[in-house]
């Protein structure tokens, strides 16, 4: 069954950075996928964030992070993350990693971590 884990999550004031990571299982074909990262705060729809193609040739971000975040991945480890600088209370949220097709869309993405929660706060 595949897997996707987030990990990283965490508790950080405003200013500072973090970085999520997210591993598939070993038998899931990762370069075959592009990834993405969306997010969820409470009471909010699910928001995407950032994707990259499947061997990281384009990446796409939406207007509120770009320049402050960096969607990353390393296929020989089947790890995708993403890099977040100068974090702002307003990216609080569940951040979820998804597999799928270069799109921006939730539909678009078929496999789902379970997320990690990043929390920014003084």
């Amino acid at each position: 069954q595949v897997q996707l884990v987030e990990s990283g999550g965490g508790l950080v004031q405003p200013g500072r950075s973090l970085t999520l990571s997210c591993t598939a299982s070993a038998e899931f074909a990762f370069s075959n996928y592009a990834m993405a990262w969306f997010r969820q705060a409470p009471e909010k729809e699910r928001e995407f964030v950032a994707t990259i193609y499947r061997y990281g040739g384009s990446k796409y971000y939406i207007e509120s992070v770009r320049g402050r975040f960096i969607i990353s991945r390393d296929n020989a480890k089947n790890t995708l993350y993403l890099q977040m600088n100068n974090l702002e209370p307003n990216d609080t949220a569940k951040y979820y990693c998804a597999a799928g097709t270069f799109q921006t869309e939730a539909s678009a993405y078929r496999f789902w971590g379970q997320g990690t929660q990043v929390t920014v706060s003084s």
